[in-house]
């Protein structure tokens, strides 16, 4: 993911309590197990941060199963890790953008992913507070691809529009589930980017700026 999107503005957006620490910005790499700021309705909505890598109530230690950056909207429900979660704790993630990876042979061609009005990015998750210290985690919704995403990967982030945040948060009653879509082809945008976001040591505006010809 990369996040520009200033943490006064996000809170002003959503209507959210900010968090007193939030994650640097701007971030043009931020990599699984990194916080990432996510708003949540929890008596009110609070935009706080959040371990990107949503953990089990079951793990006994961060790295005792495999990394849960995504959940898969087709079998959320059903999925141990996730069917509380997406009942009780449903999140909204907005960022700037995101990357995909395309295989060539033995390459991985990363592309970045954006809205194409501009707009932040405002992806559907889930959280759970882990462990003793509560450590909050979170995971993104994917499902298939629709046209656009395709041709690089069979899985595309579900994006939440501004007149269904309230119904994602769980705001409007039930309903959320008819949100677990892929977003419309004029929805997003794309460009190829330098190999160099490959390395999650790389920084800087950059990592999103279409590669060169």
């Amino acid at each position: 993911m990369a996040n520009t999107l200033p943490h006064d503005a996000m809170a002003n957006l959503f209507a959210a309590t900010p968090a007193n620490a939030l994650p640097p910005l701007p971030d043009y790499n931020i990599c699984p197990t990194q916080e990432v700021a996510v708003v949540t309705q929890e008596g009110g909505r609070r935009y706080r941060p959040m371990r990107w890598g949503f953990l089990p109530v079951w793990y006994k230690a961060v790295n005792d199963g495999p990394l849960l950056i995504n959940a898969r909207a087709e079998t959320v429900a059903e999925k141990p890790a996730f069917r509380k979660a997406v009942r009780e704790r449903r999140c909204l993630v907005p960022v700037s953008g995101f990357y995909e990876w395309y295989r060539a042979g033995e390459e991985k061609l990363p592309h970045y992913f954006h809205r194409a009005d501009g707009e932040p990015l405002v992806m559907a998750g889930l959280w759970q507070d882990w462990g003793e210290d509560a450590l909050p985690t979170f995971a993104v919704l994917t499902i298939e691809a629709n046209a656009l995403m395709a041709p690089i990967h069979n899985r595309i982030p579900v994006v939440v529009e501004p007149q269904d945040w309230a119904k994602w948060l769980g705001e409007e009653g039930h309903g959320a589930a008819t949100l677990m879509q892929p977003p419309a082809e004029e929805v997003l945008t794309f460009h190829r980017v330098d190999k160099a976001v490959n390395s999650n040591r790389a920084a800087g505006p950059d990592l999103i700026e279409p590669l060169a010809a």
